[in-house]
This record gives structure tokens, sequence and C-alpha cells, in this order.
């Protein structure tokens, strides 16, 4: 066969061409330490590789939700547990205030604590994340949680009853917030009697009701109060019917039916937990509405509670009254917040296991791509190596070849 000195050098030429191309290809995945350069070296490995990729990238998506939620959590947590010292001081002053020797200056000054108090609790109602978003108002976290209504003089809810959910791993959506209607509105109020007048009929001109034993009255109220809408009237009505004589003695009715019988003592009848006052004791009826349990925010209470301490026309009664539905509703307040708390620091134990699951998950998803596209490095140096002397015996050959002339044979 003729071999012509143009084939020769074509030849020679894409020996080299393709040793070069090798030795950048080699030295290409010594500096990027990568074996997969390009979907064409390895299709089914690049393929495979870019979903460990997209994995990794939701993983680290995911740990900056978890930093976002954990940041939330924490000024919430705050919040709530300095909410909660605010109410346990302010259930202390509460109980002083009942206190028979304090005079009306000392009231008065057990108020103004009082107050600075509640305006701290407004003031972290109305706490705000890193962002300037309302923590405690749901949906409508730009709006202010808790602000003073100048026609009503109430503290009135701002918020709505969303949540914010913030997606931490797949299938894992995690609350960043608690609103405000339920972490302070669904507070139970003391439950009590619609009024502390008792309406009188007969020879009865007048009676006072109290609530005295609270505990004895809850029972009593849950047991026997009709929350139907339906309900024919008076179905939460309390009939005391009283008859003078030797003994005076009363029978207590709810809807016809009997509750209980007695003696009347010094002019009071004392029932599931009431005192009821009878002025004079005669033949007679007195009617006792219960009153339908509500809600209240500690806000509200703690300015019925100022009222009561600032205002010296109350009897006696009227400020145990006072006393009484305060101890309660900070009290229900203080345990609503406690159970907020209790939820939220679930979140926040949720959270840091995801975040453990999903640093578990991105090693293993990074170590399954380095398995497919990475390359061992001493292999690769080798092959550089390998690839190099080739270039060069490529090279050297070409030289010789180069030189040959049939004049150096004559």
């Amino acid at each position: 066969m003729r071999l012509s000195n143009n084939l020769m050098y074509q030849s020679s030429l894409n020996s080299i061409l393709n040793n070069q191309q090798n030795v950048s290809k080699a030295q290409e995945q010594v500096n990027t330490q990568k074996r997969v350069l390009t979907a064409s070296d390895d299709p089914a490995a690049a393929s495979r590789a870019l979903q460990y990729t997209d994995r990794i990238q939701s993983n680290e998506q995911y740990s900056k939700n978890i930093t976002m939620l954990n940041s939330r959590l924490n000024i919430e947590e705050g919040a709530l547990e300095n909410i909660k010292s605010a109410l346990e001081r302010a259930h202390t002053l509460t109980i002083q205030s009942g206190n028979g020797v304090y005079s009306a200056a000392d009231r008065e000054g057990l108020a103004e604590e009082i107050k600075a108090l509640q305006s701290t609790v407004l003031d972290l109602m109305n706490s705000k994340t890193e962002d300037g978003k309302y923590i405690f108002s749901g949906y409508q976290d730009n709006t202010q949680t808790y602000s003073l209504d100048s026609s009503t003089g109430l503290y009135v809810y701002g918020g709505d009853q969303g949540q914010h959910m913030i997606k931490i791993a797949e299938g894992v959506d995690i609350k960043s917030s608690d609103n405000g209607f339920d972490a302070f509105e669904k507070v139970d109020a003391r439950l009590d009697v619609v009024s502390n007048d008792g309406v009188v009929s007969g020879g009865i001109t007048s009676s006072k009701v109290y609530v005295t034993e609270q505990g004895q009255f809850d029972t009593f109220h849950k047991q026997n109060y009709n929350p139907d809408p339906a309900a024919a009237a008076g179905a939460n009505t309390i009939n005391v019917i009283t008859t003078a004589g030797s003994p005076n003695t009363y029978q207590i009715e709810q809807a016809g039916t009997i509750l209980a019988t007695g003696n009347i003592n010094d002019s009071v009848i004392k029932f599931a937990g009431m005192e009821i006052s009878v002025t004079p004791v005669a033949t007679g009826q007195i009617d006792i509405t219960l009153e339908a349990p509500k809600k209240e925010n500690v806000l509200n209470s703690m300015s019925e509670l100022i009222a009561g301490l600032t205002n010296p026309a109350l009897t006696e009664e009227e400020f145990e009254q006072v006393i009484a539905d305060s101890l309660v509703q900070i009290s229900n307040a203080k345990n609503n917040v406690s159970l907020t708390q209790a939820g939220l620091g679930g979140r926040i134990n949720t959270a840091e296991k995801v975040l453990q699951s999903n640093t578990d998950l991105d090693i293993n998803n990074k170590s399954a791509r380095s398995d497919l596209v990475d390359i061992d490095i001493t292999e690769a140096i080798t092959e550089l190596t390998k690839q190099e002397t080739a270039l060069q015996a490529s090279q050297a050959t070409f030289g010789r070849l180069a030189n040959l002339s049939l004049f150096d044979y004559l």
C-alpha cells in the first residue's frame, strides 16, 4: 500500500489533536474532580445526578424555611412567656386587692401597677416578626392585633383566625404563628348570674344574689344551663319560691323541676354556691337567670379590675364580685397562654427533628450524587499522566515522520 506524505501528516495531526483533547478532558476532570463533565459522558449517571441535585436544592430551601420558622417561633415563645409572667403578677395583685384592710389609696396603687401590666401585655400581644408583621394577627398580619375602641372603651382583636404555614419537608407544613383569636380571645369568662338583683314578686321587696362558691356554682351551671337558642322562655331561670311561717321555707325550681327545699336562716338562702338574700322574709318568689357562658380577652378583664379598684362607690359585695371575675378570667387567660406555649413547644421540637432528618437526607443525596459523577483523584491523575505520555509520543512520532526523505538514502 502506498502512503502519501499528506496521509501521514493528516494521520499524525489527528492523533495529536485527539491526544490533546484527551489531555484537556483529563485535566478538567482533575481540576473539577468530576468524572461526568457532560451528559454525553454518561447519560444515565448524568440524569440520576440531576435528580439528586434537585433534591439537594429542595433540602437547602427547606433548611432556610426552618431557620425562618425557628426565628418566628422563638419570637412568639418569648412574647408568650412574658405575657404569662405579666398575668401571673396581675393575678397576685388581684388576690392582694381582696385584702379587707386595704384603703382606697392602697387600691389606687394596685390599679396603677395593673395598668402598667396591661400596657405591657398589650405591647406583647402586638409583637412583630423580624420583617415587621404582626405575629398574632393571623392572615391580617399587616393589621395591629389589638387596639382600644375609644367609643366602647374595649380592646378589640383586629386580626382573623388564619394560620400561616411554612413547608419544612416534603409533606410537612408547620404553623409559623398562633392567631390572637385562639390564644387570647378563647378565654372563658367567669360563670355568673345575669344580675345580682333578683326579680322579686309577692311579699318580697328586694333580693341580692351573689356567687360565693365558684366551684359549686360552675358545676351547677354546666349541669343546668340550656344553650339551645330554641329553648323555651325561662329555661335558664331559677325560681326561688318562699313561704312565710314557722319555720320560713323555700323551694327552688327550674322549668317546673324541684331542685331543692329547705328553711330560710337569717334571711339568706344558700344554694349551688349562691347566696340569695330575702328582704323581707315573706311569701313570694325570686327569679334568678343564669348568664350564658361567654369569652373575654384579658385586656378587658384587666380594665374591669382597674375600674373596680378605683371606684369607691362599690359596696363590699360588688367589689368582691369584681375580684372574683378578675381572678377567674386572669387565671383562665394565663392557662390559655400556657396551652398555646405547649403547642408552640411541640412545633419547635418537630422542626428540630425535621432539620436533623433533612441533614441526614442531604448527606445521603450528596454521597449518592458523588458516587455517580465524582472521580477518584488518584485514578484521575493516573489517567492525566497516561494521556500526557500519549500526547508526547504522538508529537515525537510526528517529528520523526516529518523528517523522512528519500534523499537520506541516496
